[in-house]
């Protein structure tokens, strides 16, 4: 769907490396924290994106571009966890921190193995081991920001994992792994990115800039949920929307996570 964009190609910034430049990380500095949440946040998104390339290229879906989204994805996962290392002022952060490496470890020893449909279930469930990680962690954040605009960093952040979770469960029960369950997970995912969403739209701290984001935000849902519900006499051609819209959407919400990072340093 040849939908115009309004924001730069999130996943051409994604080929060429990590969305925020390393900032320098005073210790409890309300600014570090703010991109503590957002970085931990998006770990919890490239757990799923990572499983969503992966299965694409199962079923042929673009292949060269998921080889590619996979790669990189991992490369930016890789990145922030050095990041994240250097903001972790409490016990219960650096166990967080140590419990998403060694979930990682695990993960990425079965992504250096040849991609096989046998090896799918492994794949997904340590994907869903790598995004309790992160989630653990980035709670642990928003807690140490103790405001609302932390809060608003983490649902936001959160949106953006449950795009590539919906896509995720699509092409995986298009690949026919146990698909009545993935089936009842993606209901499961849309339902929560349409409460996550519902909650932004109607927050009192919302700027003029981050409505008008939120605008974008909610155009680019419909047009994801058009794409997932796709006919299956074009099952190809839907594929491939799935793919495309899901980065979109993707695109969009990490924009808006990063607005509401500003407003926990404001």
């Amino acid at each position: 769907m040849g939908y115009p964009m309004k924001r730069r190609q999130f996943l051409g910034m994604l080929l060429a490396g990590p969305l925020l430049s390393a900032p320098s990380w005073a210790a409890e500095s309300e600014l570090a924290i703010g991109a503590a949440i957002n970085k931990a946040g998006r770990q919890r998104m490239l757990s799923q994106r990572i499983a969503k390339a992966y299965t694409m290229r199962l079923l042929g879906v673009v292949p060269r571009q998921a080889e590619q989204l996979q790669a990189r994805s991992r490369q930016l996962f890789e990145a922030q966890l050095g990041e994240l290392q250097q903001l972790a002022p409490t016990p219960a952060i650096k166990q967080g921190q140590l419990d998403l490496r060694q979930a990682w470890e695990g993960y990425r020893a079965l992504l250096d193995q040849e991609a096989s449909v046998q090896q799918l279930p492994a794949v997904l469930a340590a994907a869903d081991k790598t995004l309790l990680a992160a989630h653990a962690l980035t709670g642990q954040y928003e807690k140490m920001a103790n405001s609302s605009a932390g809060q608003l960093v983490n649902i936001s952040g959160r949106q953006r994992m449950l795009s590539q979770r919906l896509a995720k469960c699509y092409f995986v029960a298009q690949a026919g792994l146990n698909s009545s369950q993935f089936q009842t997970e993606l209901a499961t995912a849309h339902r929560e990115f349409a409460k996550g969403l519902a909650v932004l739209n109607q927050t009192p701290e919302n700027t003029p800039e981050i409505r008008q984001e939120l605008a974008l935000a909610n155009m680019q849902w419909l047009f994801f949920e058009q794409a997932l519900n796709g006919s299956e006499r074009e099952r190809e051609l839907a594929q491939r929307n799935v793919a495309t819209t899901s980065e979109r959407l993707l695109e969009v919400m990490d924009g808006l996570t990063a607005r509401y990072e500003k407003l926990v340093r404001s």
